[in-house]
């Protein structure tokens, strides 16, 4: 059974920096792509950031913010934030495919429980 796991959000205030951690587990998975959206109240789920082993993609509203990585050994992918505005509050998901990269979520297979981020104005 694969899993994806993550964590670093948190309460911080406008103009501050956040780094979530999304790890994937389970039989011998290691995505080839894996990507963070996230959904604020009231509003339907947007994509952020995804990564492949070729490249990276970001939604428009966290270009030169926001930065996707990923570390292959340990199959765990971040999403550093920094400058983060009221506008970002909202639960971020970590999700992981095996094909190339997307912004599609309805492409990706594995998705994690999501982790809260909340910034402060």
């Amino acid at each position: 059974q694969v899993q994806l796991v993550e964590s670093g959000g948190g309460l911080v205030q406008a103009g501050g920096s956040l780094r979530l951690s999304c790890a994937a587990s389970g039989r011998t998975f290691s995505p080839r792509s894996m990507g963070w959206f996230r959904q604020a109240p009231g509003k339907e789920r947007e994509f952020v950031a995804a990564i492949s082993w070729s490249g990276s993609s970001y939604a428009d509203s966290v270009k030169g913010r926001f930065t996707i990585s990923r570390n292959n050994a340990k199959n765990t992918v971040y999403l550093q934030m920094v400058s983060l505005i009221a506008e970002d509050t909202s639960l971020y998901y970590c999700a992981a495919r095996d094909g190339a990269i997307s912004q599609e979520q309805r492409q990706y297979d594995y998705w994690g429980q999501g982790t809260q981020v909340t910034v402060s104005s």
